[in-house]
């Protein structure tokens, strides 16, 4: 038994780890592994730079191998000792065919299987190409590495729209958080307008109560002394029904005039006012404004001063440092750092909202088109610019903490621009004015802000 184990140990130790057979021309790797020369070679083609061995993928420098004659002379001993047992290994550890019980040898290229020699020549393989297993796996083989690379490609491909789709959801989870908190900050505010106007109310009814109560104590004081000298009447005439002639008459045209004289109080009568809770009339009126006459402005970047950068979508101004050795525009404003709208309104009905964020004073309406730009005077509606200025003092790291969002509506025919704050819901200011010629939106920032970014929003609120 021990003889017997040891020789199936030599003949495994002769054989190649890739094709299982004895070695053929065999030759040694750096790392010490034995391999048949051809075997080696198909399974480092289509490689460069990097041939792993197959046993231990440790790397080999290059393709030049060393020929190990003296383990060659080793096989062919090998192969002269008894192998009754290793033989019938072999047959068993090869694939057989199922149907023919035969050695599976050759490759049907057209259904992709592999077959053994009754097999090829049955009707169902008819007409197809049959190849040898090797060729066909050296085949194969090469196919299947040169899909490599576009598979890495594809992954690569697959991995940035991973990316992409992680960030949008990103984006889209941090703006419904946005949405969230704005719901919540009027869900706030709605509530204190709520408990302010309850408590109004309730002083009014209170004070409704306090008249009605006065009104019923002095109506039944009336009544009680009316009562009371009904009662005295009555009973001096009922004493004097029971007097002798004499005494009856004595007297009696004061009684007659008394009773003549007696009136009755008047009924007792007071008008309720009846407390109705509306909501204010701008919860309904902006909604519709908005959708109404919302304008998608953009900024005219060349209206820009050189302190404010618009990006490239033309909705965002940003406050910076004053850049050097910038490009001359004699449209853009140098007297302090304002910007313009693209499109500007003569006629019609037009709303647009602005958020701005930051620490600072920012400012936002509209001017005449040719109000001055490069002339240090304030922007003021003697000068054509009509614009109410927002302060952010708030030093809190959140973007809503130091967010506010203003809406403007502009009607020129009535000659009016309306200020309001989104948030609240509430009108801020409104100027009247006869406007004539082209009225441009109008953005600026104080010069003492530190970091301001005005941004114009199209959604609705």
């Amino acid at each position: 038994m021990a003889q017997a184990a040891s020789l199936a140990q030599l003949q495994a130790e002769a054989s190649c780890p890739i094709c299982l057979d004895y070695l053929q021309d065999p030759v040694t790797t750096d790392c010490g592994h034995n391999f048949c020369h051809s075997c080696l070679l198909q399974r480092w083609e289509g490689l460069q730079g990097d041939f792993p061995c197959p046993v231990c993928l440790q790397h080999c420098p290059d393709r030049s191998l060393r020929r190990n004659t003296q383990l060659c002379h080793m096989v062919d001993v090998v192969k002269q000792l008894p192998n009754m047992e290793g033989e019938g290994k072999q047959q068993e550890e090869k694939a057989l065919c199922l149907k023919h019980h035969q050695v599976l040898s050759l490759f049907c290229e057209e259904d992709l299987e592999l077959l053994c020699p009754q097999c090829k020549i049955s009707s169902h393989h008819g007409g197809h190409l049959v190849v040898p297993m090797e060729p066909a796996a050296a085949c194969h083989r090469r196919r299947l590495k040169g899909s490599i690379e576009p598979l890495k490609e594809q992954h690569e491909v697959a991995k940035k729209a991973l990316e992409m789709q992680v960030s949008k959801t990103f984006d889209l989870m941090r703006e419904v958080q946005k949405q969230r908190s704005k719901l919540q900050s009027e869900v706030e505010y709605m509530k204190h307008f709520l408990n302010k106007e309850h408590d109004a109310i309730h002083f009014r009814l209170l004070n409704n109560g306090k008249d009605v109560q006065d009104k019923i104590i002095e109506s039944r004081n009336q009544i009680s002394d009316h009562s009371s000298r009904l009662k005295s009447l009555l009973d001096e005439i009922t004493k004097k029904c029971l007097q002798r002639d004499l005494d009856l008459l004595m007297g009696i045209e004061r009684i007659y005039s008394t009773y003549k004289n007696l009136e009755s109080p008047a009924g007792f009568s007071y008008e309720l006012k009846k407390e109705i809770f509306t909501l204010p009339p701008q919860y309904f009126g902006l909604h519709k404004m908005i959708t109404t006459f919302q304008e998608y402005l953009t900024l005219d970047a060349g209206t820009a001063h050189n302190s404010l950068f618009i990006t490239k979508d033309r909705k965002t101004a940003t406050f910076q440092r004053m850049k050097l050795n910038c490009f001359y525009n004699p449209q853009a404003f140098t007297s302090h750092p304002a910007v313009l709208g693209s499109e500007g309104f003569n006629a019609g009905r037009h709303f647009w909202q602005v958020e701005g964020r930051g620490l600072g004073e920012w400012s936002l309406g509209v001017c005449k088109e040719s109000f001055p730009r490069n002339v240090p005077i304030p922007p003021t509606p003697d000068n054509g610019c009509w614009k109410i200025q927002v302060r952010a003092t708030t030093s809190g790291t959140g973007d809503l903490e130091n967010s506010r969002r203003i809406g403007v509506f502009l009607d020129c025919e009535l000659g009016e621009v309306s200020f309001y704050n989104l948030i609240e819901r509430s009108l801020l200011y409104s100027f009247s004015a006869i406007f004539t010629g082209k009225l441009m939106p109008y953005f600026s920032v104080g010069s003492s802000s530190t970091s301001v970014t005005l941004n114009l929003v199209e959604d609705e609120v």
